[in-house]
């Protein structure tokens, strides 16, 4: 599939088809394809835990669930994802990147997380989580990329024994979509914002551009 098709027809998936499992050539392509993203000073300081039983996804739904939620009658957000068969957890880790720019190639041997414009164990993650997304559509399947309240970071880190340095990242869900899903979340409430707001050329603007000034 070309590029182009699958960014088109990407979209977050929030319900499953119960009935057609995913295929493990098609989790390993999407596995495959989030491996092989641009990492910081190729570090690869990001990680995949891969739930793809019935039991450990009811582990994962527990641990992540609020305390305070109805477990008899859960969100209509939270009834679909859990017809997911599969949820690829994210993980990474900052001391990886503060090491690895320790190294005399680097020569951030303070280690200072200051140093960085921006936390590339985060960014590096979000390219891994871009790549699955992209690869799921190409291996025709669904996928949604969601967050774990931070609250219940550390149950799910001890549900499956998770190391402490590893900060949570969020979650892919992968599967067939149901045959009645339709698009829904904050994409089908609003509007896309047009181009011409948000790419800038040559300098920072906020609206139209001035007039050309006439030629000598």
């Amino acid at each position: 599939m070309e590029l182009a098709e699958a960014l088109r027809r990407r979209r977050m998936v929030r319900r499953y088809d119960p009935d057609r499992p995913v295929e493990p050539a098609a989790l390993e392509a999407v596995l495959a394809a989030a491996l092989r993203t641009p990492s910081a000073g190729f570090t690869q300081g990001v990680s995949l835990l891969v739930l793809a039983t019935a039991e450990d996804r009811d582990a994962f739904w527990a641990a992540s669930t609020p305390a305070d939620a109805d477990p008899d009658r859960p969100s209509r957000w939270l009834a679909g994802m859990r017809t997911a068969p599969v949820l690829v957890l994210l993980w990474t880790s900052r001391e990886a990147y503060l090491d690895r720019y320790a190294q005399p190639d680097k020569g951030w041997s303070d280690r200072d997380p200051g140093r960085w414009s921006a936390p590339y164990w985060f960014v590096d993650a979000g390219m891994v989580a871009l790549a699955g997304l992209l690869a799921a559509v190409d291996a025709g399947l669904g996928a949604c990329f969601f967050g774990v309240p931070a609250e219940r970071t550390a149950a799910v880190r001890a549900a499956f024994g998770v190391p402490e340095d590893q900060l949570g990242v969020g979650v892919l869900s992968l599967g067939h979509p149901a045959p009645d899903a339709r698009p829904g979340g904050s994409a089908a409430r609003r509007p896309r914002r047009p181009a011409a707001e948000l790419v800038h050329r040559g300098r920072w603007s906020t609206g139209p551009l001035p007039p050309e000034r006439p030629g000598p």
